[in-house]
């Protein structure tokens, strides 16, 4: 059975109703649509969803900082005169 990853949660047809109405009484909280009692996807606000975007992205660049930084001691020193 797949975990259902929000506090909330409606079904397909009831989304399918009232897409709006679903959205209003979220009251700014993720919700859960389910398809056949499973997850189908999940529904946020937009503020919500560039938060979540933002933080994926943060975390790739720490992975990135710290693969660099492991990386260091192959580093060749230059002269900014001579690029």
């Amino acid at each position: 059975m797949s975990p259902i990853l929000a506090s909330l949660s409606v079904s397909m047809s009831e989304f399918k109703r009232n897409p709006a109405a679903v959205l209003r009484g979220a009251n700014h909280q993720p919700v859960a649509v389910l398809n056949h009692n499973k997850p189908a996807f999940y529904m946020v606000e937009p503020k919500l969803f560039e938060a979540l975007v933002e933080e994926l992205s943060e975390r790739e660049w720490d992975r990135k900082v710290l693969r660099r930084r492991a990386e260091r001691g192959k580093a060749v020193e230059v002269d900014i005169e001579d690029l």
